[in-house]
């Protein structure tokens, strides 16, 4: 028997493999999302990648926030930034800044014809990454906001009402007192101390974080958050922190692994925490809107955008940017963005994604799910509607510095508020002259 010709029939079709494989487009994905969070992003790659043959979504992990923001720049530099990179809302401005380096995503979306409506996407959650002309700059990706989490069965063994969480600032501090008189070292904490407790805080109470609407009518604007309500606000922070009651655990959202293990009983912190809660919990836990002072006028008002968007980047190919447009039109699909807000506690996506998950029963079946989407669709005022400075990164990090020097007891709320503005001034300065038109 002639063996030849069923070899040659094998390489062909080998070869033809081969060339199928090859004509697949590949689009990279930079992300920061560890945990669960990770796996949930992976499952989405798949997910499409099952669903089509053309594209194949390939997501790579690149570290914190600030760290692969810092390598799409040295990569863009260098000629092989990804194709999609992940980057959290402080980066907004800077991004929006750098005009050579992206491409808007409502030019992506038009140019590989793919249906895009920005009116589709949740308001609150598109304005902010909505251009003045009107143009969707990022996809917002995992948008979050701030949320109280709290430990029901510690409330219950401190003769607390699980069902009845505190509603404003004295009343956390009086259920703080109960739980440290239970035994519980660590009553009290907070994860992303600027975002929660300056940022979220001045918007919850519908004050000035900073100037020009938070930055959202020019780069011109300037830090105001050492105001008597934001003094007001740490020292009974750092009172407690003397008491015992608030215990600090550290920069980002390290306070995070603290609430989930039990060590502490309530947390204000990004409300996609939930997916871990959920996951990793040995505890009743609740979800409740953040506490406010009640003498405030106004508040509480509702809170300011967290979490990340995508950001196309550019230098790529027409056949690449297909393949990150239609990625995204299978991510705003009414079902896809319902599954991903029920599994992570980010906000939904779109009108209909809400929608779908309210006529599911979801957030019957799950109180404090909606607690996030609640506080994101209050009608906004220009104090509230978000913030958007250039800098962002450095200013959050003197507001760690100079906060941490009010929890050792080494400065008064007043000077390390004072401290911050003037520093985080003088990054804003800087920002405005390097990108004067």
């Amino acid at each position: 028997m002639n063996l030849k010709p069923r070899f040659l029939i094998t390489a062909l079709l080998a070869a033809g493999l081969s060339t199928t494989a090859q004509a697949q487009v590949e689009v990279q994905w930079w992300h920061s999302m560890g945990g669960a969070l990770g796996e949930w992003v992976n499952d989405l790659a798949k997910d499409f990648n099952a669903s089509q043959k053309d594209y194949k979504i390939v997501p790579t992990f690149k570290g914190s926030y600030d760290e692969s923001m810092t390598a799409a720049i040295a990569a863009f530099r260098a000629g092989n930034a990804p194709h999609i990179l992940q980057v959290f809302e402080v980066g907004t401005a800077t991004m929006m800044a750098s005009k050579g380096a992206i491409v808007p995503v409502g030019e992506v979306m038009k140019k590989a014809g793919v249906t895009f409506d920005a009116n589709a996407y949740v308001p609150a959650v598109a304005g902010y990454y909505t251009a003045p002309n009107g143009q969707m700059l990022s996809f917002p990706f995992n948008s979050s906001t701030t949320v109280f989490h709290f430990n029901k069965d510690a409330f219950k063994a401190a003769g607390l009402d699980p069902n009845s969480p505190p509603k404003t600032w004295s009343e956390v501090t009086l259920a703080a007192a109960k739980l440290k008189a239970s035994g519980h070292k660590c009553p009290f904490t907070t994860s992303w101390v600027s975002w929660t407790q300056l940022e979220s805080f001045s918007a919850w109470h519908n004050v000035e974080f900073a100037t020009k609407g938070n930055g959202m009518r020019g780069m011109d604007t300037r830090l105001s958050f050492n105001s008597p309500l934001h003094v007001r606000h740490i020292e009974n922070l750092a009172n407690m922190s003397k008491q015992g009651l608030f215990v600090y655990k550290g920069r980002g959202n390290a306070a995070d692994a603290t609430f989930v293990s039990g060590e502490c009983a309530m947390t204000t912190g990004s409300s996609a925490l939930y997916g871990n809660i959920k996951r990793n919990a040995k505890f009743a836990a609740g979800i409740s809107a953040l506490p406010y002072y009640h003498d405030v006028p106004g508040a509480p008002q509702n809170t300011v955008i967290g979490g990340a968007s995508l950001w196309v980047m550019s230098g790529k190919k027409d056949a690449e940017y297909k393949g990150v447009a239609q990625f995204f039109a299978h991510l705003s699909k009414a079902e896809e963005a319902a599954k991903s807000h029920q599994r992570t506690g980010y906000l939904p996506l779109t009108k209909a994604s809400y929608e779908l998950t309210e006529k599911s029963g979801f957030y019957k079946q799950n109180p404090g799910t909606d607690v996030s989407v609640d506080q994101m669709i209050r009608k906004t005022t220009d104090k509230s509607r978000g913030i958007r400075l250039g800098n962002f990164v450095q200013i959050r990090t003197i507001n760690d510095e100079e906060l941490e020097g009010v929890w050792s007891g080494k400065k008064t709320a007043a000077e390390a508020l004072d401290a911050a503005v003037k520093r985080g001034n003088e990054h804003l300065e800087r920002f405005q002259k390097a990108n004067k038109p």
